[in-house]
């Protein structure tokens, strides 16, 4: 991998002022030529090469469903792209599993402090020197580079929605919408990875059809096909023992609160474990939380693991969130052979297979939720089952293999069908 790290927004944070007439007061400028000089460090030496030039626009790079995806996705195109990649939090954690022979060039930068104006106007220059082939933006944390896109258009740009965060979990923020809906209707193409995002996409943001395009996530089926058996490192099961676990960062959108409270309801003859793997930010009130249950005995967290590394131990697959579209995550699961007991958020009851719909419970069911966990626990033929016809439905419908070629098509400029 051929990493080329460039603070290129470095001297954002030194902003002469507004854009306006004020912000060249002090030396003559004009605000264009004051916001050009502001990105003179902006290092634009690139080797000549015939492959295509993408830049791809992440609020994080850090280790979450979208940058691993995007990272099996540079993997497997080789060397038919070159990346750069934006992340506007600086974190760039999922760059580690880049192979080692792509060529992806970090950037770190630095947001202006205040003022989508500003932001808007420092992505518009960048782009400028930057001129990529093609520029991928991603989620509501990129929109100024969309909008900045939309002004000054210097590329082809594909903006890709892969959900949204704990504010939008229950409705759409008017002006998160109306800004959408401006800066992305003149995308070449803006991809979704779920019909209840897609159909959002064109009913709320009114982008017009033939502009959204729907490409689901997929799931390299290969790896998950053995998961380990006992992987949970210090984890003992007991005789009899039901294991219940989760795989997700511990962000609030992803309300494992939510999961420890119901399992903590369930009926005290059931002997059960809860596996929670990932970390974040929550785990210290999750861990709070789990004492004040009364489960914390009954609670692991693992921390950051290789998925294939813990769903074998569980028995039972469950999912919480306050928001999703398709959960990678759950695909996962679904490869592993688990039987899923999850809130009914986004595409996750059209995506695990038939029989297990019933076990796909309202949001805010509590209860409801309980009672599909204990269900399942009680039944081990039932998990066994249902965990075949997962695997078989991942197989058919979202391999990784599929998602390949619909990602080429995008990168390409072809319309997805």
């Amino acid at each position: 991998m051929y990493i080329k790290e460039l603070n290129i927004l470095a001297a954002s944070t030194n902003y002469p002022g507004p854009l306006s007439s004020r912000a060249a007061a002090g030396d003559g400028r004009s605000p264009s030529e004051a916001f050009m000089a502001a990105f003179e460090a902006v290092n634009t030496a690139t080797p000549s090469l015939s492959c295509e030039h993408v830049l791809h626009i992440f609020p994080s790079f850090g280790i979450g469903g979208v940058p691993l995806r995007m990272v099996r996705i540079f993997n497997h195109f080789g060397k038919r792209f070159r990346h750069t990649v934006i992340a506007l939090d600086n974190n760039f954690d999922a760059a580690s599993d880049v192979a080692g022979d792509i060529d992806v060039s970090l950037l770190p930068t630095r947001r202006p402090r205040r003022g989508v104006l500003r932001a808007v106007a420092s992505s518009a220059v960048a782009l400028r020197r930057l001129r990529p082939d093609l520029l991928l933006t991603y989620n509501w944390g990129a929109i100024e580079w969309a909008m900045a896109s939309r002004l000054l258009p210097v590329s082809r740009h594909v903006h890709l929605e892969a959900g949204f965060g704990q504010g939008e979990a229950d409705s759409q923020i008017r002006r998160r919408v109306l800004f959408r809906r401006w800066a992305l209707s003149r995308c070449a193409l803006v991809v979704v990875p779920s019909r209840s995002l897609e159909d959002l996409a064109r009913r709320v943001w009114r982008l017009r059809s033939t502009r959204v395009a729907y490409v689901p996530n997929g799931v390299d089926t290969a790896r998950f096909s053995e998961p380990v058996r006992h992987g949970v490192p210090g984890f003992i099961r007991r005789p009899d023992e039901v294991v219940i676990g989760t795989v997700a960062p511990l962000r609030p959108e992803k309300n494992v609160g939510r999961l420890l409270r119901v399992f903590a309801t369930l009926d005290k003859s059931l002997i059960a474990r809860l596996v929670v793997a990932g970390d974040g930010i929550e785990r210290g009130s999750l861990e709070q939380l789990a004492a004040e249950l009364g489960v914390a005995e009954c609670f692991i967290f693992t921390g950051q693991v290789a998925p294939e590394s813990v769903l074998g131990t569980f028995d039972i697959f469950a999912l919480s969130s306050d928001t999703e579209q398709m959960p990678n995550a759950l695909l996962e699961a679904m490869a592993a052979s688990r039987a899923i007991a999850a809130v009914d958020v986004g595409d996750v009851k059209s995506i695990v297979c038939e029989d297990n719909r019933e076990f796909i419970i309202a949001r805010d069911d509590g209860p409801g939720f309980a009672a599909a966990i204990t269900r399942l626990a009680r039944d081990p033929e039932k998990r066994d089952a249902l965990g075949l016809k997962n695997r078989q439905r991942v197989t058919a419908e979202f391999s990784q293999e599929r998602m390949f070629s619909a990602y080429f098509e995008v990168f390409a400029g072809d319309r997805v069908p």
